[in-house]
């Protein structure tokens, strides 16, 4: 070989330049920052809404046992008519009136004879519970909504929904069912993608990774229970989202702009300005109904008018076994009859009925005014029924247990989100300490489509959630504040000296 050739260096060639990052990598730490201030500040919320909520779905086998005798009877061979198990009913109440009565479902349950109460609170009924094969009074209870609740379903009810506090409690339940969908949504992003860089890494990196030990497992139980579960958090935020305070409201104009509104029975009688447009509420199990305190204006609302209406709506096709008869809340108005039947057969018609001669002597004895089908809502209005009846396990008790699955599976994925905060903590030795949240600033990186896009997004997502809008932007500002406080420390921190391990050189 010459001499020349072993002097001339060989030629180098410099690395190909790295990729440029995915838009992914790049929105990765916003989402994972997203992610972590709304699971560490509203996981508190999620958390009352799921022990709340597990405790609601477990309670109509508790309610069973608990008020066995006022709500089932040994079966007689014959039935009283309605008329006399009202009378019995109205004797136990000193002669006061009903509201409205729902038949016995079958021979082994009682009758229950609705009556206002002034003591009651909203939408809370007093009922006498009647042997529809003796008119023997099996008791009295309170009830609640459409639903029927008794005393402990109502008590954790109003627990889930608004913590016994009124309207301002309710403003927690739309803040947890506001961000329920986020957290989830962005939960499934960062696990999605954190599987798909393990899966693509060397088999060393892919060892080491999985070798963290406590934290490692501990992610892994958040990320994979919250997956097989996410399905189902996704359904409870929507449907929740339909009977709160802010979101609730711009889900009904939404609807109502689409006309994909529930169908409402006219009770106004012919000729009159009065009477109600009644029906259609939607809500939970114990959420919706009656509101306010009914009382039965005419004085034609008699033990035998009940019976007579309701074999009136029986023969206009409201055959449902579960049925309620509503004497007219108002001058001008019509009875009114409900299937109240949300089991897996949903069935909800509903019919008004006139029992009167008109101050212009038109005679509407028995004449059905309005009949309002469940087969004929739009199918809008159809999923928003049985969505409401999924979220409150209406039913039966496979609905039951699969709620119960998803509040115990909530409060797990919470318990550990908050243990993998704990764990990250920086200094082990500081108890009190917690984890940090994702570098800050990623938004500066983001692609200016990306980022208009995002800022659009939230936009849109904020105004649509009142309450995720007000918090998120709560968020911005506690973050802001924390770094204005981690700049302020480090400015007040002496500079590193040489070999101080900080600095990064060797010393």
């Amino acid at each position: 070989m010459p001499a020349d050739d072993l002097l001339t260096p060989a030629p180098t060639t410099s690395p190909p330049p790295p990729p440029p990052p995915s838009t992914w990598a790049r929105l990765r730490p916003l989402v994972l920052r997203l992610h972590f201030y709304a699971g560490v500040l509203v996981a508190p919320f999620l958390l009352v809404a799921a022990v709340s909520g597990t405790l609601y779905a477990a309670t109509p086998q508790i309610e069973e046992a608990l008020h066995r005798h006022q709500l089932h009877v040994t079966p007689s061979a014959t039935q009283l008519p309605l008329a006399e198990q009202v009378r019995a009913a109205v004797d136990a109440r000193g002669g006061a009136a009903p509201v409205a009565v729902r038949p016995a479902p079958t021979p082994s349950d009682t009758t229950r004879v609705l009556f206002a109460d002034a003591a009651l609170g909203e939408s809370e009924r007093a009922a006498v519970f009647v042997d529809p094969g003796t008119g023997e009074v099996r008791g009295q209870l309170t009830v609640y909504g459409t639903s029927g609740a008794l005393p402990l379903r109502t008590w954790v009810d109003q627990l889930h929904r608004d913590l016994h506090l009124g309207a301002p409690g309710r403003l927690y339940s739309e803040l947890a069912a506001s961000w329920l969908w986020v957290l989830t949504l962005s939960g499934l992003g960062l696990w999605a993608a954190r599987r798909w860089s393990r899966r693509a890494a060397p088999d060393g990196a892919r060892r080491a990774a999985g070798g963290r030990g406590g934290r490692d497992r501990t992610r892994t139980l958040h990320a994979v229970v919250g997956t097989w579960i996410a399905v189902g958090l996704l359904a409870l935020s929507a449907t929740g989202l339909t009977w709160s305070t802010y979101a609730g409201a711009r889900v009904t104009d939404l609807r109502g702009a689409l006309s994909w509104q529930t169908p409402a029975v006219n009770t106004t009688l012919p000729g009159t300005a009065g009477g109600t447009v009644a029906g259609g509420h939607e809500g939970h199990a114990g959420h919706a109904g009656h509101e306010g305190h009914e009382a039965a204006a005419d004085p034609a609302v008699t033990p035998a008018a009940f019976e007579e209406v309701l074999a009136t709506a029986r023969a206009a096709g409201l055959t449902a076994a579960k049925i309620e008869v509503r004497a007219p809340a108002a001058a001008g108005a019509a009875w009114k009859v409900d299937e109240v039947d949300r089991g897996l057969r949903t069935r909800v018609d509903s019919a008004a009925i006139a029992l009167t001669t008109t101050a212009t002597g038109q005679v509407l004895d028995g004449q059905v005014l309005d009949v309002v089908r469940f087969a004929d809502h739009p199918f809008p209005a159809k999923l928003a029924r049985w969505g409401v009846d999924l979220h409150s396990g209406s039913f039966g008790l496979g609905n039951q247990l699969v709620l119960v699955a998803l509040g115990l599976g909530l409060t797990a994925v919470v318990l550990w989100g908050y243990r993998l905060w704990w764990l990250r903590r920086p200094d082990p030795a500081r108890r009190l300490s917690a984890g940090p949240p994702a570098h800050r600033g990623a938004w500066r990186h983001l692609p200016a489509p990306v980022l208009a896009a995002v800022v659009v997004v939230t936009v849109a997502v904020g105004w649509a959630l009142p309450l995720l809008g007000v918090s998120l932007l709560a968020f911005l500002a506690v973050d802001v504040a924390l770094g204005a406080a981690h700049r302020a420390r480090g400015r007040r921190a002496p500079a590193p000296t040489t070999g101080d391990r900080r600095s990064g050189n060797p010393g």
